[in-house]
């Protein structure tokens, strides 16, 4: 499974970015076995862009082929477009390693 988070950093030790398509980062983890094992940083290069940034960033998680994303806040229309690509949303803050956990864990909550 793989699970994007929008971050303020290039790796783990990052925190959950306060915005989706503003972030410059989305650190993107497979979890297999209930583990974090490979990781792959994406830049986020439309967070200039007058409107439509968050439109912008899901379809770049999108063409990640994530199955998951975790962020702290979203915007209606960049979650339409996540659902519309089967990408299930979760609201989690703080350090991206312990978001992870928890979403192992199965204690993030789903965004509607």
């Amino acid at each position: 499974m793989k699970i994007a988070v929008s971050s303020t950093n290039k790796d783990l030790n990052g925190n959950v970015a306060e915005t989706f398509g503003r972030c410059p980062y989305f650190v993107i983890a497979e979890i297999e076995k209930e583990k974090t094992e490979n990781t792959e940083v994406v830049e986020n290069n439309d967070t200039d862009q007058v409107s439509g940034a968050g439109i912008s960033a899901a379809r770049l998680i999108a063409e990640k082929n994530v199955d998951a994303l975790i962020v702290k806040n979203i915007g209606p229309r960049a979650a339409d477009v996540l659902k519309q690509f089967k990408i299930d949303v979760y609201k989690g803050e703080g350090a991206i390693k312990e978001v992870l956990q928890a979403f192992i864990d199965k204690k993030l909550n789903k965004i509607k």
